[in-house]
């Protein structure tokens, strides 16, 4: 793949923080972005030049809650799954990344853990960022697809042996458990981000969660207790508590379209982060796959345990877009922070990750106006290419 000291993406519509740029030059010096110019950049005899006429220039997408694809799970614990699920993602327009875990038995956690921590930074593929944990801290009643033999109550010296691995950036638990809350204390005095998931709390309990420190929702409205008028329960306080970021499915599967654009105009895009929660059935026919231990039938590019509780997705991040545009009526500068900016700002990112502004890492995507992905760059380097005639020789 294409790897120079400067990249210059000419003719497309460059989309900023701020702005929504036709006929602009974005520049990529040194892994960062040097310079967003109208019309053609200058000249430069050491610069790879990328034609993105009719394109969108956009940042690079985050997927904060994905486990696998193309037969490779994080729970694998291999450097070859990280390194097979990120040239993935990176086709798919993700240049960035939270490896996610789930409910399983301490040694299978620690040792994703501790290959995530050590497995070489893919050079063809996005990037990860660290590890999302979600669980094994999980209400048992609402535990969907996640192994019920393995979730279980916080167990601090667990957590201890997580924080000396490293590389927890993520927790979902149940803050309604036995030592939840004093798990969120400690863990966000760490810098770890925690978010509700397959819980059964209360109104109460997701505030008071909330007061120290959680700030996310994990595939909110599937795996906890639902809104009621007079109990609004974990999905009332996760609508109504504007320091909740609500990481959502939009697959039409999940969440039926009408309760998706509900939830982004309650939430807005700076509130609303798309996800995949995809599994190592991603980018595979139909079939049976391993999900901890459990098979899980896929049909039609639906995942489903065998009592038929939904496990995960297929689905891929820009189309997860196109869905969320599509359902909730959004332009595509409108939708984009859902999987760009407003996931980078819920983990502390903003300015650095996910966004053309000046000095942020150089992660773009090009895509055409059916919002497929045509060319996807991470730090500077082209890793995915669909059409070569976009590399002009220099």
């Amino acid at each position: 793949m294409t790897d120079r000291t400067c990249l210059v993406i000419s003719g497309g519509t460059v989309v900023t923080p701020h702005q929504v740029l036709a006929d602009h030059s974005l520049v990529l010096e040194a892994g960062k972005v040097a310079g967003i110019l109208p019309g053609l950049a200058s000249q430069r005899d050491d610069a790879q030049r990328i034609d993105a006429t009719g394109l969108w220039v956009v940042p690079g997408l985050i997927d904060l809650h994905v486990h696998g694809s193309l037969g490779h799970d994080v729970m694998d614990a291999t450097p070859k799954a990280l390194q097979g699920m990120a040239k993935f993602f990176a086709y798919h327009g993700v240049t960035s990344y939270l490896a996610t875990t789930l409910a399983a038995p301490r040694d299978a956690i620690q040792a994703a853990l501790a290959n995530a921590a050590r497995a070489p930074r893919s050079s063809e593929g996005a990037q990860h960022l660290g590890v999302h944990l979600e669980g094994p801290y999980l209400n048992p009643k609402h535990a969907g697809a996640q192994p019920s033999t393995y979730v279980r109550e916080p167990d601090r010296q667990e957590f201890e042996a997580w924080l000396k691995i490293g590389g927890v950036r993520l927790i979902t638990l149940a803050p309604e458990l036995p030592g939840a809350i004093e798990m969120i204390d400690r863990g966000v005095a760490k810098g770890i981000e925690f978010a509700v998931g397959h819980s059964g709390a209360s109104y109460e309990q997701v505030i008071e969660a909330a007061d120290h420190g959680l700030r996310q929702s994990t595939h909110t409205f599937n795996g906890m207790l639902g809104l009621r008028h007079r109990t609004p329960g974990t999905v009332g306080a996760i609508l109504t508590d504007d320091r909740i970021y609500a990481q959502a499915i939009a697959d039409g599967i999940h969440l039926h379209p009408a309760v998706f654009k509900l939830l982004a105009r309650v939430k807005g895009p700076g509130r609303t982060i798309l996800i995949t929660d995809a599994i190592r059935a991603t980018g595979l026919a139909d079939g049976e796959f391993d999900l901890g231990g459990q098979t899980i039938s896929v049909r039609q590019g639906i995942a489903r345990t065998a009592s038929g509780s939904l496990a995960g997705s297929t689905l891929t991040l820009e189309v997860g877009l196109r869905n969320a545009m599509q359902f909730a009526g959004l332009a595509l500068p409108q939708a984009l922070p859902m999987v760009t900016s407003t996931p980078a700002e819920a983990m502390g990112l903003q300015g650095q990750k996910s966004s053309l502004a000046l000095g942020a890492d150089a992660d773009v995507v090009l895509l055409d106006s059916d919002l497929e992905v045509r060319l996807t760059i991470i730090g500077g380097r082209v890793v995915h290419v669909a059409d070569e005639r976009l590399v002009r020789p220099r």
